[in-house]
């Protein structure tokens, strides 16, 4: 291997089990399946298709998004998964440094790292908010802020998002929404009066589409030409013919998502308030996550012990989270048994 890569650490996806049958709640995908116009999109013609590339200008699925989001269609970017986005952006725009909160999505010093870009982890406030004043004097830096963030959930007010725009013209600054379908209040608004704004999206979380490999971003023109460059510099044909007719089917079907979102959002109130029932600290969140603690048991047992029970659940090891565990929000009664078994564990 290359020197230059031999040092670095690699980021750990969530445990994805193979052979045994668990309940997931442990990384953030979706609880429900893609809605029905998704599911007859892929029909035996587009399967037989499979021989031709993709469209590697993605013009169909682009413009259904731009259309769906107000935007004009040389704004929006498509990718592979948001992660290729955030992979693009860092290799684009960090030749200054990057700065990132120090606990948030752990891909960010990944990339930073793969890119040798110089980059900075400023401290979240003893509560896991963002604080404002840190990021307001960036001279060019690359900007990354996950909004609600992972793994905490938090919102952060777009007034103040807007400050970090105005203070730092010469950055770019990327708002990773992967769960903004969720709570809060999607930067896209802020787009016609900055143009150093970023903003990348899934259909990984609210649209059912993990295992799709579809993310889209929203910037200015010349932004998403970079973007596009970097793109054709190395895989044109990045999403696969499948994935493009998923993608504008899911936007046909706006209603399904946005019931089901609503859904997550009930269920994720009712999980909070039975863990503080029982004595956990829960982080208020807008995801379809809770991040939840207990001062009885470690965070790694808890995790272990859950797992015994066949739900699984994320803990990041060390440092401030060190007693947490993520929890993603499954259905009301995949939530029903883990509070089940969290009462047990509890009492026992």
């Amino acid at each position: 291997m290359n020197q230059k890569y031999a040092e670095l650490t690699a980021y750990t996806p969530g445990e994805q089990p193979l052979g045994v049958k668990y309940i997931k709640l442990n990384t953030n995908e979706s609880p429900y399946p893609p809605s029905p116009d998704v599911l007859v999109s892929i029909g035996y013609g587009e399967l037989s298709d499979l021989r031709l590339y993709s469209d590697p200008d993605c013009r169909g699925l682009r413009k259904a998004l731009g259309e769906f989001y107000s935007r004009e269609t040389d704004e929006v970017f498509v990718s592979n998964g948001s992660d290729d986005i955030l992979n693009f952006a860092f290799m684009a725009f960090s030749e200054k440094g990057v700065v990132f909160p120090d606990i948030t999505y752990g891909f960010y010093e990944v990339y930073a790292k793969l890119h040798g870009a110089n980059y900075e982890k400023k401290p979240l406030c003893d509560d896991f908010t963002i604080k404002t004043e840190d990021y307001l004097e960036e001279n060019g830096k690359l900007i990354v802020i996950a909004n609600p963030n992972a793994p905490t959930g938090i919102f952060k007010p777009l007034c103040e998002i807007e400050r970090i725009l105005k203070a730092n013209p010469d950055s770019v600054v990327l708002v990773d929404e992967a769960y903004i379908d969720f709570g809060g209040e999607s930067a896209l608004k802020l787009l016609n009066s900055y143009k150093n704004l970023l903003v990348v999206r899934t259909y990984s979380k609210s649209r059912s589409l993990a295992g799709a490999r579809l993310g889209f971003a929203f910037a200015d023109k010349e932004i998403i030409a970079d973007l596009n460059k970097l793109k054709f510099s190395t895989n044109p044909y990045s999403i696969n013919r499948l994935t493009l007719i998923a993608g504008e089917a899911a936007l046909r079907n706006g209603k399904y998502y946005d019931d089901n979102a609503q859904k997550i959002i009930e269920t994720r109130t009712y999980v909070t308030a039975k863990l503080r029932e029982m004595g956990f600290e829960v982080i208020e969140s807008a995801a379809n996550f809770v991040l939840a603690g207990h001062e009885a048991i470690s965070g790694s047992d808890f995790a272990s012990e859950m797992k015994k029970r066949g739900i699984l659940i994320r803990h990041f090891s060390g440092g401030r989270l060190e007693k947490y565990n993520r929890i993603t929000i499954g259905t009301r009664a995949e939530m029903d048994a883990f509070l089940f078994a969290t009462e047990k564990i509890i009492k026992k």
